[in-house]
């Protein structure tokens, strides 16, 4: 291996330094702004195999992949642990991109295990599908909380907002639903909600 090299990675660019191995000193540090292949096509010109340090944050999946797709061997660093061990007061992204280097130099980089590609996707999948959930389950809890404040009849589907029950509060709704009760808020936008669909 010839060089180091670190990602300090953010939303919409990353810096990234080479050092080179033997002498220590810095080859490049190069502001690298984010697109599609911009990451394979920059390491397209180093040594195949190297080691490319990149830390755990929201966005490393696709950068990882570019890492590979280029022939490079990424390394996952835990991003708490490097903070720690780097030990810098200052934070800036040529002290982080540089300390990176310097752990991965001293053989000390915290690295973490880095999922093959179609199990990142199933998991990423699942993990937003959960949310998603949720969320729904919120809506609907929260919605049917507003309703019972005043007097609407809890729903006697196990899903008070799936299919089978729709027909039937879009009925009672037509009725009038609770105005018939006299009470006035019936007729105003919050309890018209209920006859969305939510499933």
């Amino acid at each position: 291996m010839r060089e180091y090299i670190a990602f300090d990675s953010h939303k919409r660019y990353s810096l990234v330094e080479r050092e080179d191995v033997a002498t220590g000193k810095i080859v490049q540090q190069v502001r690298l702004t984010h697109a599609p292949g911009a990451v394979r096509r920059y390491l397209a010109r180093c040594a195949p195999g190297t080691a490319v340090a990149l830390e755990a944050t929201g966005n490393w999946y696709w950068i990882v992949e570019e890492i590979e797709q280029a022939g490079l061997q990424p390394r996952l660093v835990h991003p708490r642990k490097a903070k720690l061990m780097m030990g810098l007061i200052n934070k800036t992204d040529k002290l982080d991109v540089h300390g990176l280097n310097r752990l991965q130099r001293n053989g000390t980089l915290p690295t973490v295990w880095i999922l093959p590609g179609p199990l990142r996707d199933l998991r990423e999948l699942t993990r937003t599908r959960l949310v998603l959930v949720e969320q729904r389950t919120r809506l609907k809890d929260r919605l049917t909380a507003t309703l019972a404040k005043y007097g609407v009849p809890p729903s006697e589907y196990s899903d008070a907002y799936g299919k089978s029950a729709q027909s039937d509060e879009r009925s009672y709704w037509a009725r009038g639903g609770v105005s018939q009760g006299g009470n006035a808020f019936a007729s105003r936008a919050p309890l018209r909600l209920c006859a969305l669909p939510f499933g």
